[in-house]
């Protein structure tokens, strides 16, 4: 296998995943390319919803927009952008992604040095191609990325996510709260209900407004609902079943603006998402309900998350909606289950008590 050579890497093109939550677990594998190469220009190929996870980063020098509109769009929008990149007269690519568009775009722009791995038929565009042994899809993504610089001959310099919120934003972000009458000194406590791909991701919304109920009251806590556009409705359905101290963020902030609000959280709650990996790369406590979706290989990368999954036969199953109709792995997770998480960590993380305890 082919080694890179250090000498005469200038400038560097990382092409980022394509997802919230494996573009937050591709900052380790970032950090170490610029530990590798620490006088090298290091620029990131984003798609617009993810470039948002790489402001602040200071592992980055530049971060371009990969668009599939306008004049980039369609297969005649890659020779467009390969055209574009060429100028740029990069050295080194690292492909995060393993499409066959991502390793086609880093051949049309000339880059001499290309490392992936060797998915999707795509190993005549890749110079230093990574065999994709089977057992790496059982490692945590984190690992899975490290693997293809620990392949190349470079180090990895661990697991740590980097992900950054400004003073600024942190200040606007509370500025947010305490407009909604989030008073200073509040437990403020984030729950995420929705995920993408499915249902089968999402722990069930009468439960969320349940458990928020529940801490409020034990905690005279204050609930911030976190969604996407799409979960507009979901995070209306659930404010309006918790009624008072609740604030309704789905669909009202930009991604930045969501990982600022996370930021001052003092629990974060939520199902397998890519939320769920912004709160663990902020080091927020959070608890993580699991249900078809694989906790090994995808867990918060994070020593305040815990973890809440109920084991059956049938799980992980991968599926975006419960094949048998059932749902029987959300179904077997109790408020009462979420609840006692919460309250432990909550106990063990800000010395919150509950109002009964005086």
């Amino acid at each position: 296998m082919k080694k890179i050579h250090r000498n005469n890497v200038n400038r560097i093109l990382i092409r980022s995943s394509n997802w919230i939550g494996d573009a937050v677990m591709t900052t380790p594998a970032i950090r170490a390319i610029r530990l590798n190469f620490p006088v090298a220009e290091i620029s990131i190929l984003a798609k617009p919803w993810v470039a948002p996870i790489y402001e602040n980063n200071p592992h980055i020098d530049r971060i371009l927009i990969c668009r599939s509109d306008g004049r980039r769009g369609g297969f005649a929008g890659i020779f467009r952008l390969g055209r574009d990149l060429r100028k740029e007269k990069f050295d080194l690519a690292f492909l995060l992604p393993n499409s066959f568009e991502t390793a086609f775009l880093s051949f049309l722009a000339g880059i001499p040095m290309r490392a992936g791995y060797d998915t999707d038929c795509r190993k005549f565009f890749i110079t230093h191609a990574v065999r994709l042994k089977p057992e790496y899809k059982r490692y945590h993504q984190i690992d899975y990325y490290l693997m293809i610089l620990k392949q190349m001959g470079l180090r990895t310099f661990g697991t740590q996510q980097t992900l950054v919120a400004s003073d600024a934003e942190k200040t606007a972000a509370w500025q947010r709260f305490q407009a909604c009458g989030v008073a200073d000194g509040s437990l403020l406590i984030g729950i995420n209900p929705g995920a993408a791909f499915g249902t089968a991701k999402r722990w069930f919304p009468d439960r969320y407004a349940a458990l928020a109920r529940k801490l409020i009251t034990s905690f005279d806590a204050h609930i911030a609902i976190f969604g996407s556009p799409g979960e507009k409705e979901l995070g209306e359905y659930i404010t309006g079943k918790i009624g008072q101290r609740c604030v309704n963020l789905c669909g009202k902030t930009t991604l930045r603006e969501a990982i600022s609000a996370i930021s001052v959280c003092d629990l974060f709650i939520t199902n397998d998402s890519g939320l769920m990996h912004v709160a663990a790369a902020l080091d927020i406590p959070q608890i993580a309900v699991f249900g078809s979706t694989d906790s090994v290989t995808t867990a918060p990368s994070s020593s305040y998350s815990r973890i809440i999954q109920v084991p059956i036969e049938c799980n992980p199953c991968l599926k975006p909606e419960c094949p048998e109709g059932h749902h029987l792995c959300m179904e077997n997770i109790t408020v009462d289950m979420v609840f006692n998480a919460a309250e432990h960590m909550l106990t063990k993380t800000t010395g919150a008590a509950k109002k009964s305890d005086g």
